[in-house]
């Protein structure tokens, strides 16, 4: 039985799943199948090289699933020169059922998505103050993000993990739905979400380690045999804080991130041929070779046990929840205070 909440009624799904944007991985094939299993799938706006190409891909999207979908759009300006305002207004053209927006606020794009009459925005937010800016601006949903998580654009100080930031904003933000976001994996993550007053999860690490994830199969392999503690921070000197996975590139680059020589500032130029994004794609869709490129991944890792369609994980993952959230109700006791 579907677990109904905000999340779902708001955008027409059935599970309280979002899966989350990935670069060079967020491709129609990935976001269709996770919609088709009853979540909402996500494509990448920055994946394709120009808006119109993203206008395409939403196209093609769309013919694989009748499903809703959304789009994400992360705004890093200085790491990221792009058509920003290009890829926003095929969002809203398109009218696909949700714009989830990262790095930047959603202040400006807000406006223009809701001007179509249907697409949600949700906005990443790493921090309470980011999630509080986020409200003011009007956008629809807003999605916690954890330390634990496949965090990107982490700042000094922002080391907060899920179960404290949730909390914090699940008792500040009043008037916007929160979605839990922070290495989510199973049903009873789910469970505890709901439990506290989130409308849902958001995954992204999980969805990489399915059958539908349009990356090489070494890949998703070096995911089920690694552990919780398979995952690093890079670039915390360039205050632009990302959890990657545990390999000889990363270790490099915290190496010279770390160096005493680059204690007085190091630049980005000195990491660029390491923290490539070129580099990964290669890796996700040509050689496989997990341990030649940086790749964002959670310590959700460690909770990988099997490679799974779309539809057998998402339903695995709901089912577990309702019977978590059962176990729970029945496992507390309520006693009568007796009269004085």
């Amino acid at each position: 039985m579907p677990l109904q909440t905000i999340l779902t009624d708001m955008l027409g799904i059935e599970h309280p799943i979002i899966q989350g944007g990935m670069q060079y991985v967020g491709y129609a094939e990935m976001a269709s199948a996770v919609s088709n299993a009853g979540g909402l799938g996500i494509l990448t706006a920055l994946t394709q090289a120009t808006p119109e190409d993203l206008r395409k891909e939403i196209r093609r999207c769309r013919t694989m699933t009748n499903m809703p979908f959304g789009v994400n759009l992360t705004i890093l300006p200085s790491l990221i020169p792009a058509d920003y305002d290009g890829y926003a207004k095929v969002i809203a053209e398109e009218k696909v059922a949700l714009c989830e927006i990262a790095g930047g606020s959603p202040a400006k794009y807000v406006p223009i998505m809701h001007a179509n009459g249907v697409t949600k925005v949700l906005h990443k937010s790493a921090t309470l103050r980011h999630a509080l800016k986020a409200e003011k601006s009007g956008v629809d949903l807003i999605e916690i993000v954890g330390y634990e998580a496949s965090i990107a654009g982490g700042q000094p100080g922002d080391e907060i993990g899920l179960w404290v930031a949730l909390t914090l904003a699940l008792e500040k933000i009043k008037r916007v739905p929160i979605v839990a976001s922070g290495a989510s994996a199973t049903g009873r993550q789910l469970a505890a979400a709901i439990a506290m007053g989130a409308c849902g999860i958001t995954m992204a690490t999980r969805f990489l380690a399915t059958r539908e994830a349009p990356i090489h199969s070494n890949i998703k392999q070096a995911l089920l045999d690694a552990d919780e503690k398979s995952t690093t921070i890079v670039l915390s000197k360039l205050s632009n804080s990302t959890r990657v996975f545990k390999n000889t590139v990363s270790k490099r680059i915290r190496e010279i991130e770390f160096d005493p020589q680059n204690d007085d500032g190091l630049s980005f130029d000195q990491v660029a041929l390491l923290a490539n994004g070129k580099r990964t794609k290669k890796m996700w869709q040509e050689t496989g070779d997990y341990d030649d490129a940086m790749w964002a991944c959670a310590q959700s890792v460690g909770l990988i046990h099997d490679i799974p369609s779309c539809q057998q994980l998402i339903e695995r993952i709901v089912c577990d929840a309702e019977e978590q959230l059962d176990l729970a109700n029945k496992s507390v006791f309520y006693r009568r205070r007796s009269k004085l």
